[in-house]
């Protein structure tokens, strides 16, 4: 456990065990460095911290998420999350001190940012650092201009914005590919919000096949409840899949030991294979000699660049966007109407707090209704 420290501090963990943490001074803070022309320094005010964050870091390496905050130091990493933060100094014509924005966020006090494509709705950061990084993962919207921004729903947003967005863009990809001819569509880790995010939006279709969600004994209940999928299976009841529907899997937990049991239930019956989140990180792997299609890492922003293309290839970043909120005001009022909601927002702040609430999520213990929204 890593020594808790106030203001001004930055959380790191080491890349190679994942339970190891500790806090150093933020580089990113006013008493660390002054602006350069060009700069804005942003004050973290609040993020959310979900399964999702244990896949940047257990993808870290592979998907560069450690090269978004560096820490300078080979051993360690800031593991990203996303939320809310406030223009508290500027040296950037055009933006002002004052202004709130949503985006991808250090586990710290403080950001600075080298904004570039100023608009009313927000700017991208132009760091050096970050140039050749996902650009999906470099926008930072204005609250006040933004579609899917809500006061009374800012902590959904926090904990559930980044992850229906790749919800949206898996549904996108798997109806673009014809569900790949599948008749059926298993989704590991259904209670995680990522996989019932998506298994709302393949809902919505009329030309579906049928959804599956896959889950330990402790959540059947919960994934029942929520109405998202047709029938919910436990991973001990797999031997009751029948292994002659095609079926496409996508993988949400990372568990090589459930992806193999999956791949041998339905060998040549598995269309596709996707492999999305790695909650489960202490088990990923155990991709060798298969049976079936080889898992694809399937990449959000790769999806969302194919997508905001200029059409008749994509859909231009306008109607991309447009497309995002219609769905994700339809997720949000159907997960905020539900008795009891599906999600349930808890707050809590500080170096304690936010090492809690990461170890409970690393060690895979915390309740599928609730979201833990921080302050540093």
């Amino acid at each position: 456990m890593a020594t808790t420290h106030s203001g001004g501090m930055r959380l790191q963990v080491a890349r190679g065990d994942l339970h190891q943490l500790r806090w150093a001074p933020d580089p990113d803070s006013p008493d660390a460095r002054p602006l350069a022309d060009g700069q804005l320094r942003l004050q973290v005010e609040r993020f959310a911290l979900t399964a999702n964050n244990i896949t940047y870091a257990a993808f870290g390496e592979k998907m560069k998420y450690w090269e978004f905050f560096p820490v300078g130091d080979a051993a360690f990493g800031c593991i990203p999350v996303w939320g809310f933060a406030r223009v508290v100094e500027s040296r950037c014509a055009g933006i002002e001190p004052g202004l709130r924005v949503y985006g991808y966020l250090p586990m710290g006090s403080h950001l600075v940012v080298q904004p570039a494509r100023v608009k009313p709705q927000g700017f991208v950061d132009a760091s050096p650092h970050r140039a050749e990084l996902a650009r999906a993962y470099n926008e930072y919207v204005a609250c006040d201009a933004d579609p899917l921004y809500r006061a009374d729903r800012e902590g959904l947003q926090a904990l559930l914005r980044p992850l229906f967005s790749t919800s949206f863009l898996l549904d996108d990809f798997l109806a673009e590919a014809g569900h790949f001819g599948a008749r059926r569509l298993l989704l590991s880790s259904a209670s995680s919000k990522t996989a019932f995010g998506t298994a709302f939006c393949v809902a919505q279709r009329s030309d579906r096949p049928a959804l599956v969600g896959l889950t330990s004994k402790a959540n059947l209940g919960f994934v029942r409840s929520l109405g998202c999928y047709d029938s919910v299976l436990a991973y001990d009841e797999l031997a009751t899949l029948d292994p002659t529907v095609t079926s496409v899997y996508v993988d949400f937990a990372g568990n090589g030991t459930l992806r193999r049991s999956v791949h041998e239930r339905l060998g040549s019956a598995l269309a596709y294979s996707a492999a999305i989140g790695g909650s489960h990180w202490e088990q990923l792997g155990g991709n060798r000699d298969l049976p079936g299609p080889a898992p694809q890492l399937f990449f959000a922003p790769a999806q969302a660049k194919l997508r905001a293309a200029p059409p008749p290839e994509g859909w231009g970043p306008d109607g991309l966007g447009q497309r995002i909120a219609h769905a994700w005001h339809g997720f949000i009022d159907a997960l905020s109407s539900a008795t009891p909601p599906w999600v349930q927002v808890r707050s809590a702040s500080g170096a304690a707090a936010i090492e809690q609430a990461y170890l409970a999520l690393l060690a895979g213990g915390t309740d599928p209704r609730e979201g833990v929204l921080l302050a540093p």
